[in-house]
This record gives C-alpha cells, sequence and structure tokens, in this order.
C-alpha cells in the first residue's frame, strides 16, 4: 500500500532522531517537518496529535486514512505501517 509518512521534529529532540534511524533501517521515506525551522505549523501538529511533544509521526494511507505516534512508540509506528 502506498503511503505518506511525516515526522515532525526539533533540533533538540532525541527521541525524534530515534525515530528517524529507525524510519531508515527499515526503508521507508519520511518528510521531516522541523517546528523550530517552521514554528507556523505548530498549531497544525496540535490539532491533529492533541500534543505540543514531539516527534509525531503522520502516516497517510493511500485509502484516505490518519495514523499518528506521539514520542518514540515504535509498536505503534509498526503497526501504523
Amino acid at each position: 500500500m502506498s503511503q505518506n509518512i511525516t515526522v515532525y521534529t526539533t533540533n533538540s529532540c532525541a527521541y525524534c532522531g530515534m525515530v528517524k534511524r529507525w524510519l531508515d533501517t527499515k526503508g521507508y521515506a519520511y518528510q521531516e517537518i522541523n517546528l523550530e525551522e517552521q514554528p507556523e505549523r505548530q498549531q497544525e501538529v496540535l490539532e491533529m496529535s492533541g500534543s505540543l511533544s514531539v516527534p509525531v509521526t503522520v502516516v497517510n494511507a493511500a485509502n484516505g486514512s490518519k495514523s499518528i505516534a506521539v514520542g518514540y512508540n515504535i509498536g505503534k509506528l509498526a503497526s501504523m505501517l
């Protein structure tokens, strides 16, 4: 199934790097949105996830469904992909 993955991050977030490394090792392509570089996107993350914590990983599937994981939660990430 085709999917689009977006990871919202900040520069100082260790868990953000861990999520990106996990996605890299699994061969998943993703778009990174750094909230320190694009602070105007913070409201978008809050509305989607209910949290201002990062990382926030969003998976949009080809069928239109959207899954969201907040933090470094590999079990949830794996089930979303």
